[in-house]
C-alpha cells in the first residue's frame, strides 16, 4: 500500500467488528496501520479483517470482552510483545442500559460503567505505560449524551460523561512522555446500534429534523475524525472532546 498517514503505527481498536469501530479500522489500514481490533463476537471482527486484508493491508482479531480486565490488559500486553510497540488505541467499546431512571436496578446503572468506563480506564491505563518509550496517542468515544441530558439513558449518559473527564485528565498525565488523549463525541450515527431509532422513514425525519445538517453521521466520517486525532496532524491536540455531530450539540433548538 501507498506512504499513508499512519505508516507502521501499530493501532488497537476496541469494539470493532461493527459500526464507528469496524469503519476506523478499515480507515487506519487504508492510512498504513497495522490494526488489531477487538469485540465480543468473532465472525463480524473476521468480515473487518479479511475486508482489510483483501485490500491489501494488516489486520487481526481478537475475540475480547473489554469489562475482562486481566483479557483486556493482556490482550493489549501481547500486541505490544508481537509488533514491538503500541502507538495508537481506540476504545470505542460500549454498553448501555436503557429505561426510567425510578426503575432502573443498580446492576443495570452498573453495566453502563463496566464497558465504557472501567475498559476505557483499563486500556488508557495500559496503553499508557506500552507508550511511554515513544509516544502515542488514544481516542476514547463519548456520545452527546455525555455532555447533554438524556432522558432514559441515564446510566449511559454519565459514563459517557465521566469518560470526557477522565481522558482531560490521563490528557495532563500523558503530555510529558508525548502520549495525547482526545475524545470524539458523536451524536446519532448510523450503526447497528441505533438500527431502532431510525427503523422506518418517520423515525428517521423526526431524528434528522433536529440535526442541523439534516441528516445523521456515517461510520466514516466518525472515522475519519478519529483518524485525524491518531495521526501527527493533531500532535499539538490532547485533552479535547471533538464533537463529530452535524452540529447538533451546538444548538439549543431548531425549525421543526
Amino acid at each position: 500500500m501507498a506512504h499513508g498517514r499512519l505508516q507502521d503505527k501499530v493501532a488497537f481498536i476496541t469494539g470493532a467488528g461493527t459500526g464507528i469501530g469496524a469503519a476506523t479500522a478499515i480507515r487506519f489500514a487504508q492510512e498504513g496501520a497495522k490494526v488489531v481490533i477487538c469485540g465480543r463476537r468473532y465472525e463480524p471482527l473476521n468480515e473487518v479483517v479479511q475486508q482489510i486484508t483483501k485490500a491489501g493491508g494488516h489486520a487481526e482479531a481478537v475475540q475480547l470482552d473489554v469489562s475482562n480486565e486481566a483479557a483486556f490488559c493482556a490482550a493489549l500486553e501481547a500486541v505490544v510483545k508481537r509488533y514491538g510497540k503500541l502507538d495508537i488505541l481506540v476504545n470505542n467499546a460500549m454498553a448501555y442500559s436503557w429505561g426510567a431512571l425510578e426503575t432502573t436496578s443498580t446492576a443495570d446503572w452498573h453495566s453502563n460503567f463496566a464497558t465504557s468506563v472501567d475498559g476505557t480506564f483499563w486500556g488508557t491505563r495500559e496503553a499508557m505505560k506500552w507508550m511511554k518509550p515513544q509516544g502515542g496517542s488514544i481516542i476514547n468515544l463519548s456520545s452527546i449524551c455525555g455532555t447533554l441530558g438524556t432522558a432514559w439513558m441515564a446510566g449511559y449518559s454519565a459514563a459517557k460523561a465521566a469518560i470526557i473527564n477522565f481522558s482531560r485528565a490521563a490528557a495532563a498525565e500523558g503530555a510529558a512522555s508525548g502520549i495525547r488523549v482526545n475524545v470524539v463525541v458523536p451524536a446519532v450515527v448510523e450503526t447497528p446500534a441505533t438500527a431502532g431509532m431510525l427503523s422506518d422513514a418517520a423515525s428517521r425525519q423526526n431524528t434528522e429534523k433536529l440535526i442541523p445538517m439534516g441528516r445523521v453521521g456515517q461510520p466514516e466520517e466518525l472515522a475519519n475524525a478519529i483518524l485525524f486525532l491518531a495521526s501527527d496532524e493533531a500532535s499539538y491536540i490532547t485533552g479535547a472532546a471533538l464533537p463529530v455531530d452535524g452540529g447538533r450539540s451546538a444548538v439549543l433548538v431548531t425549525a421543526l
